[in-house]
């Protein structure tokens, strides 16, 4: 199946993209009886949940959001299954013909991660609204893997060696950042699940120094560690001269020279926005009253085990080519360097949420007490 060229495709205006977006689907359902399946399949779904629950769900718009992206995720769980050989005859033609880049070490990872990890996330938050319980936390985590997934995937494709093979069919993935923007500004909108705390116990945590929490020192420890090693990568994929950058590019992460660009617009994304979070976050857990670090350490946290995830298994990857694989002598520090980058922002959101006191803001009530017992 060949999509339509539409000349100038790329960069249209505002008001050119639903007709686009019309044209395009109309002639691949004509052409794909597999994707006319697909979307009555996703038609029947949604009427089926529509009915049983009696149109309640819907009282929530991101339920629509999450029964969407489900359904997607299975797509991209298909693609990856059938890319690596385990099935076959279901996505092969779209892939080839309108985003070959997901046949890519780095497509095939983040089509696994959105159709396990996404699809398990869309599942609970599905069933957090069928209960009338909060979906928040989860709601934040996946914000940032979804935000991070697509982004590096997008800047990947248009800077690196596929930028030339670019259709129609990738103005697709545009709707997805415009969705998951609506969706986070839904989600930080939603009320916070207070902690029962007094006043008197929030106090007595923000009085204590960092020498005092010893968790908090080996987490600003661990964090600084994840910063350093967040510079020196982003240097190293900005040709720095230094002979340490140029060893470690060839004989220890050869993948971050790999012509699809993703690892180098990785690299670059935490240097300039995950390194200066990392600064603040340590600021957060010397000072107490950092009320916004609960929520974004969660937004970090999902962004950046979605990337490490997609690095870890790119660089592993037989689809790779081999002069860009990691080395097999060099496979236990690399795997240990990157877990352990991965861990931190997991273990800093673990932190805030099990004990969320350090950073409540500072009440009346308990200034009155902590100058109390000064």
């Amino acid at each position: 199946m060949q999509l339509p060229t539409v000349p100038g495709a790329l960069t249209p205006s505002l008001l050119a993209i639903p007709v686009v977006f019309s044209i395009n689907g109309a002639t691949a359902l004509a052409d794909s009886p597999l994707m006319l399946t697909g979307v009555l399949v996703l038609a029947g779904l949604i009427s089926i949940i529509f009915f049983v629950s009696g149109g309640s769900h819907f009282q929530d718009p991101l339920f629509c959001v999450f029964v969407l992206f489900s359904f997607t995720s299975v797509v991209d769980l298909v693609i990856s299954l059938e890319e690596d050989g385990y099935i076959s005859g279901f996505m092969e033609v779209y892939v080839r013909e309108g985003e070959p880049y997901l046949r890519t070490a780095h497509g095939i990872m983040i089509c696994y991660w959105d159709g396990i990890i996404h699809y398990g996330l869309y599942l609970a938050m599905i069933a957090a609204i069928g209960q009338r319980k909060s979906y928040r936390n989860l709601g934040l985590f996946w914000l940032g893997s979804l935000m991070m997934s697509i982004v590096v995937f997008l800047l990947g494709n248009m800077i690196g060696k596929y930028s030339s093979d670019l259709s129609p069919a990738f103005l697709l993935n545009l709707p997805y950042i415009l969705i998951a923007i609506w969706a986070g500004v839904r989600l930080f909108q939603q009320p916070k699940a207070l902690p029962c705390l007094s006043p008197e116990k929030v106090a007595e945590e923000q009085r204590k120094h960092l020498y005092q929490r010893p968790q908090d020192m080996g987490l600003v420890l661990l964090l600084l560690l994840t910063a350093a090693f967040t510079f020196f990568r982003g240097m190293v994929v900005l040709d720095c001269p230094a002979d340490s950058c140029f060893e470690y590019i060839y004989q220890h992460e050869p993948y971050l020279r790999d012509p699809v660009a993703y690892p180098k617009v990785q690299m670059l994304i935490y240097m300039f926005y995950v390194l200066p979070f990392f600064c603040l976050c340590i600021y957060g857990l010397v000072l107490p009253g950092c009320s916004w670090l609960p929520d974004w350490s969660l937004v970090f946290a999902g962004a950046v085990a979605q990337a490490q995830f997609s690095h870890l298994g790119s660089s592993l990857h037989a689809r790779t080519p081999f002069p860009y694989q990691t080395p097999e002598d060099v496979w236990w520090s690399f795997l240990l360097t990157n877990v352990l980058y991965a861990l931190g922002p997991l273990l800093l959101a673990y932190r805030c949420l099990r004990c969320p006191a350090f950073f409540l803001p500072a009440t009346p009530a308990s200034l009155h007490t902590g100058k109390k017992h000064q």
